[in-house]
């Protein structure tokens, strides 16, 4: 019968017949024996809302580049790996990978605000102090706060909004600062005026929420790389995670050559110089640093990699907080520290301070055993100088001059330098 029908197929005139003919199959054993085809599917990477932090908002930072993770545009680095699974949900950081055309690929770091330990912390801190339950509507919890009801009925971004709020950033906060803050606010479409009428409620939760968390992002957004600002380029957020421009962490340089290493310690006296004299004339200072605040790019250029123990002076205006405003806790001044932590005074942070801590924590550990007597000893004692000049602000000047003017001619001109390559060739500047 097969081979009959198969005679056939040659002979037809009919088209009906031959599209009956067509339809069965040239084998008498096809019926019995081939199952239904199955079309091929593309492996998905599937994202839950809990590790994206998604079903936390509008307690989250935002979602500007969610369809970047979903359209598989944005990919961790184990994705590169045959199992394709998402990578542990209780990391601080990720490495991943970009892409706008599918074709070529940039590497990036995808971050969260604060480690998931202390967001659970504080989400159970919110459900129980505000709502007296051990689970709820984070949204509709923080809707309810005298602060967020204030920032509802608010029309610009005053000091009185901010007062309280952990983040280095805002302990001295200038109107001028506040402005910047709003205006260029990247995660709503119409940003680019001083007043919130652009921004929603939920626009505005996810702004205070992400300013009493880690203003790391906020950041990124209002100095942009682009500008001449010292920081990794902010590509966006979703849910509770922060995609930026990938940098390695300073830490990685520690055993890192001679000629790399006084091209390091150049670069960061030349970033702690700008933080402190600038155009727009903010101060910037550290709080705190560690071998992971600074990075360098693969170019072997140098950049702040964590913004989030950044404070912010404004030179031009001061600080428009009155006397015992800083005081005012609320659940927001409480959501990644305790509430009892004493604010520093503005007017108790010098023109050294940072300079001065990374003399303490960072130079040393890079500049340590790299180089020859007496350039060696004489680096050293310029740097126990500048850790010990916590009441001499001259005195540290002087030592971080001696200690540059030791280390420009111990630095190279080649590719491994590409930031300043081949121009250090031409130019006395490098």
């Amino acid at each position: 019968m097969g081979r009959w029908i198969c005679c056939l197929c040659s002979r037809v005139a009919d088209p009906l017949m031959l599209l009956l003919v067509l339809a069965l199959s040239c084998s008498p054993f096809t019926a019995a024996t081939t199952s239904p085809s199955v079309p091929h599917v593309k492996p998905s990477y599937s994202f839950g809302r809990t590790f994206l932090g998604l079903d936390k908002c509008n307690a989250c930072i935002g979602t500007s580049i969610c369809k970047k993770f979903f359209k598989e545009e944005i990919r961790f680095d184990t994705w590169l790996s045959s199992h394709l699974k998402l990578p542990p949900s209780y990391l601080l950081s990720y490495s991943g990978n970009y892409t706008d055309d599918a074709k070529s690929w940039r590497l990036v770091d995808i971050t969260r605000l604060t480690s998931k330990y202390q967001h659970d912390r504080a989400d159970k801190r919110i459900c129980t102090s505000l709502l007296k339950t051990k689970t709820c509507s984070l949204e509709r919890a923080l809707r309810r706060t005298q602060r967020f009801q204030k920032w509802l009925r608010a029309k610009r971004l005053t000091p009185d909004l901010v007062q309280g709020l952990s983040s280095p950033m805002l302990r001295c906060p200038s109107q001028r600062l506040l402005d910047r803050i709003v205006r260029r606010y990247a995660e709503v479409p119409d940003a680019g005026s001083i007043y919130m009428d652009h921004l929603t409620d939920r626009d505005k939760l996810r702004l205070l929420y992400t300013l009493a968390v880690n203003s790391h992002p906020i950041l990124l957004q209002i100095f942009p790389d682009v500008e001449g600002w010292p920081f990794p380029r902010y590509l966006g957020s979703c849910g509770r995670l922060v995609v930026s421009a990938s940098t390695q962490p300073l830490r990685d340089f520690y055993s890192a050559a001679p000629e790399v290493a006084a091209d390091l310690a150049l670069q960061l006296l030349a970033v702690l110089r700008s933080m402190g004299t600038n155009d727009l004339n903010y101060f910037f200072y550290f709080t705190h640093v560690d071998a992971g605040t600074f990075g360098v790019f693969s170019n072997g250029h140098l950049f702040i990699r964590d913004a989030s123990t950044l404070g912010i002076i404004d030179k031009e205006e001061g600080s428009q907080l009155i006397d015992g405003q800083q005081e005012h806790k609320d659940i927001f001044s409480c959501l990644t520290v305790d509430c009892q932590s004493a604010s520093v005074s503005c007017d108790s942070i010098r023109e050294k301070h940072s300079l001065v801590m990374v003399c303490q924590e960072l130079l040393p550990k890079l500049l340590k055993g790299k180089f020859l007597q007496p350039v060696q000893e004489k680096i050293d004692s310029f740097l126990q100088h500048c850790a010990s000049g916590l009441t001499d602000d001259q005195g540290v000047n002087e030592a971080i001059a001696k200690l540059a003017e030791i280390l420009k001619p111990l630095r190279s001109c080649d590719s491994r330098f590409a930031y300043r390559y081949p121009d250090c060739k031409y130019s006395d500047k490098y």
